[in-house]
């Protein structure tokens, strides 16, 4: 199969051709190569490649819905056995996994051939992807701004055509502001929807869960059929969807009550590219017959993300603590900024932990009273166009005070500084709008359907109730139909030529 034959097609599309004898597994895996190996110099998306592992699966019975298809895991959370996970850190980017993720088993179950992971900021803690030991993916439509983060790297691969979707994880919007930055289709599952074990039960009391990255919605819905559902060691099982996923997308979402608003829960400036795209996808769901109302939850911003940061800074803590006892490393193997993190960890009580966790209610409860009056709310995924690449680094004279005080250990001052909490609310300026659904447990999307004037894409937000994960599948394919995107190329990156020859095998 030639590259450009093999970018027409979604993942779905693929595993079709595979099924029906139009083109095997091995071929789509060397298409899947070449393409990677034209534009990753340019893109840093993907930071270890698995070629081998990848050619030595194409090559035997493959079985599954999504049999024979190229994918790449997300270097964060998706152990692969045998392969390191560096989740962007330099202690462990020469770690083996001793096993599958489950989330990484249900992909091969689902018949995935995973040839690469891509890049991540170190620990998924920044909404770019800019780790000090890979370099920083960048982004296919404009390579001088960021794919976002955490999963920038999966967006970056996905938008430029190296596979049709890709692993990511969401903690704070890590799977919603990537696809917003690069025109891709991204579902946040909700609480407990997709396992996270067999090494983690819950991350972040629920906030932080597994999903993918896509150009189409029925890509999506699938692979949700073919992760969702609990393990031996989930902390709950709840209750399954009253039907496929995949049969979602191509079902009528009714009239729907859509609450929106474009101003940022922290009180900083919009971009207007923002709040038009916001106008734009209104317009668009009233003429698609669904009540539209500007409104929002009755949720204090700068209160929630005190009760989110509060517990991801204890969380950085006890994941830097881990890492030096399990592989005896310096701190000079960890980055200023995660460093920093994890002191402000280091200077709360259990009880500031038990209490900011006891917070998480009071935000819950507004949004469950905002679904009472609506089905869903509509906001910005990311509050202006993709940044540029280093726009969000520290001040280099923050960056010498952060050095100075974890060198001395003054971590009361840290704390006292403000430096983090000034650094913290700087790069959430860009992303202010998706924590709100990392902290209650909903499910939510990023849905390509603005492109700015310099042809930068930035999604709009849609916030679901629990359970919600349906009625979003079956509202995005409404809308895909409406205002397809997944045709659109990003120019940043070279197009394969029409007709170029068929990549040779190994």
């Amino acid at each position: 199969m030639r590259v450009d034959e093999y970018m027409e097609h979604d993942a779905v599309g693929l595993a079709g051709l595979v099924r029906a004898g139009e083109v095997t597994p091995a071929e789509l895996l060397e298409a899947a190569i070449a393409r990677a190996e034209q534009v990753n110099p340019r893109l840093n998306a993907i930071v270890l490649p698995m070629y081998a592992e990848a050619r030595e699966r194409a090559s035997g019975p493959l079985d599954g819905p999504l049999a024979g298809v190229p994918f790449l895991l997300k270097d964060l959370f998706q152990d692969y056995a045998g392969v390191p996970t560096s989740a962007g850190c330099r202690a462990l980017r020469h770690v083996p996994a001793t096993r599958h993720a489950e989330v990484v088993r249900r992909w091969l179950d689902a018949g995935l051939v995973p040839f690469g992971k891509t890049n991540v900021p170190e620990f998924g803690a920044k909404g770019v992807t800019e780790p000090r030991e890979f370099g920083p993916a960048r982004n296919p439509w404009h390579t001088g701004h960021t794919p976002g983060g955490s999963s920038g790297g999966s967006a970056a691969a996905v938008a430029a055509g190296v596979v049709p979707a890709a692993g990511g994880n969401d903690g704070g919007g890590s799977i919603r502001i990537p696809a917003a930055c690069c025109g891709l289709f991204g579902l946040k599952p909700g609480r407990g929807r997709v396992p996270f074990g067999p090494d983690m039960g819950e991350p972040m009391h629920g906030a932080a869960v597994n999903g993918v990255l896509t150009r189409t919605v029925r890509d999506s819905a699938a692979l949700l059929d073919a992760m969702a559902g609990p393990e031996p060691c989930s902390p709950y099982p709840i209750a399954p969807p009253e039907r496929a996923y995949a049969e979602e997308a191509g079902r009528d979402p009714g009239r729907l009550r859509i609450g929106f608003t474009a101003r940022s829960p922290l009180g900083t400036p919009v971009h207007p590219e923002a709040v038009e795209a916001v106008r734009e996808a209104a317009a668009l769901l009233e003429l698609l017959g669904h009540d539209v109302t500007e409104d929002e939850p009755a949720i204090d911003g700068r209160a929630l993300t005190e009760d989110f940061t509060t517990l991801w800074y204890g969380s950085m803590a006890a994941l830097v603590d881990g890492v030096r006892e399990q592989t005896g490393c310096g701190v000079e193997d960890f980055e200023p900024d995660t460093l920093m993190l994890a002191a402000m960890g280091r200077t709360l009580t259990a009880a500031d932990y038990v209490r900011g966790n006891e917070r998480w209610h009071r935000h819950v409860l507004a949004l469950a009273e905002f679904h009472e009056r609506y089905d869903l709310l509509l906001t910005p995924a990311i509050a202006g166009p993709p940044v540029a690449v280093g726009r969000l680094d520290p001040p280099r004279w923050l960056r010498s005070a952060e050095r100075l005080l974890v060198r001395t250990r003054t971590e009361r001052l840290v704390a006292a500084t403000g430096l983090v909490t000034t650094e913290v609310i700087n790069n959430l300026t860009a992303t202010p709008f998706t924590l709100t659904a990392n902290l209650t447990g909903v499910p939510a999307m990023s849905v390509p359907l603005h492109w700015t004037p310099g042809d930068l894409p930035l999604g709009v937000q849609f916030i679901a109730a629990q359970g919600g994960e349906g009625l979003l599948l079956r509202l995005a394919a409404q809308l895909e139909e409406a205002r397809p995107w997944s045709h659109r190329r990003p120019a940043g990156v070279p197009a394969p030529e029409r007709g170029e020859p068929e990549p040779a095998h190994p």
